[in-house]
């Protein structure tokens, strides 16, 4: 059976389980406004993929974005959040410097830049170039509408570790009591109080590893990594948009995780890909 073509705008599943081809800029317009609940993406880096995306220029970037960034936060909820995995590249012995610009453009545009995760590729090879290393670790930069959003910290605790019988084994005086911060920021701990308990808050570093079963496309990020957003920012029911889906890695964890999704793309066979891992899922 030949493949089947997939038309501008098609819609694939359900009226919100679905796959829309199409740019995510115009596609959202026709989206209602505060209907998301979480937006997930990882657009394509300047100059990068210039075979699969076109590749724009540093200097463009922001430009080509904001637009794009102005439909999220206006389909975003209130109480919604919005993660974007990039990263500068490096040329002429330099980093560029568009996402630090666009960070402080999506601050004028309204958003709050509440958080910065570091995704540290716990399986990068090493390597070196002559004035730097190999880079290990993508930024995920945490935006929201207002202060108060939804966060479900206790969906993301981990095991305690191997670190604890030792720390825990002889306590302090200084650790049954509580310290208080010294920036007088009004946080404290006390450490007594994790004796005997088997989870953890975890840091904003998470340690996963790249993305190397699929070689669909030219840039996949693991499956844990939405997988930890969506557990940390919604519930089962609730909305993912990932408005570059590229072979469809959010879909597939929202899916998993019991939650709906949308996914957009400019790419067919990108689409394509996508709709063909979420059917094995379902």
């Amino acid at each position: 059976m030949p493949k089947r073509k997939l038309r501008r705008r098609e819609f694939f599943l359900t009226e919100i389980n679905r796959i829309i081809l199409g740019d995510c800029e115009k596609i959202l317009k026709r989206f209602p406004k505060n209907s998301i609940d979480l937006i997930i993406t990882s657009p394509p880096y300047s100059n990068k993929r210039k075979n699969t995306y076109g590749g724009i220029h540093p200097n463009k970037y922001v430009d080509w974005f904001l637009p794009k960034a102005e439909q999220f936060y206006r389909v975003l909820k209130p109480t919604g959040t919005f993660i974007l995995n990039i990263k500068d590249g490096a040329s002429n012995g330099e980093r560029h410097i568009y996402s630090l610009n666009l960070i402080l453009k999506l601050r004028d545009q309204g958003w709050i830049w509440t958080e910065e995760f570091i995704w540290h590729k716990k399986n990068s090879y090493p390597g070196k170039w002559p004035n730097r290393f190999r880079d290990a670790w993508e930024p995920c930069f945490q935006f929201n509408k207002q202060k108060k959003f939804r966060m479900f910290q206790k969906e993301v605790m981990e095991p305690m570790g191997e670190w604890a019988k030792v720390r825990f084994k002889n306590l302090s005086e200084e650790d049954k009591k509580r310290s208080e911060s010294k920036v007088n920021s009004g946080f404290g701990r006390k450490v007594e109080n994790w004796v005997n308990r088997k989870k953890v808050y975890p840091t904003n570093v998470l340690y996963m590893a790249t993305e190397s079963s699929n070689k669909n496309h030219s840039a996949v990020f693991p499956i844990s990594l939405p997988s930890w957003f969506i557990r940390l920012f919604t519930q089962k029911g609730d909305v993912v948009l990932d408005p570059f889906i590229g072979s469809g890695t959010t879909a597939v964890a929202a899916k998993q995780l019991e939650r709906k999704f949308i996914g957009i793309d400019i790419k067919p066979e990108y689409c394509q890909s996508a709709i063909k891992r979420i059917e094995s899922v379902i």
